[in-house]
């Protein structure tokens, strides 16, 4: 038997509080979140509705710079709004594992 998991996540680059430092996070989303976050964009999934949501749930951070967002089965996808905040990411999470 097969069975499929779909995860909901974002990928978030910013700055933590102390030390003043780049950093990157990458949030899991219950299904609780995702109705939270359908409920900040009206009853859809936005980037605003997404930017909210981590606005009141990012507390580790003192700013998020960027986000890349994947929720469902493709139910909503939001890529980074650069390339430089992907390799930002990847550089924070991985180093030189990568």
């Amino acid at each position: 038997m097969r069975q499929t998991t779909i995860i909901s996540k974002v990928d978030v680059i910013g700055h933590i509080w102390m030390p003043s430092a780049p950093a990157a996070y990458t949030y899991t989303l219950t299904a609780y979140d995702v109705d939270n976050i359908r409920a900040y964009g009206d009853g859809h999934l936005t980037r605003d509705a997404v930017e909210h949501w981590l606005s009141l749930n990012s507390g580790d951070f003192q700013s998020v710079e960027d986000f890349s967002v994947t929720i469902g089965d493709g139910e909503f996808d939001s890529p980074w709004s650069s390339e430089d905040n992907e390799f930002t990411f990847l550089d924070c999470m991985y180093g030189d594992d990568i």
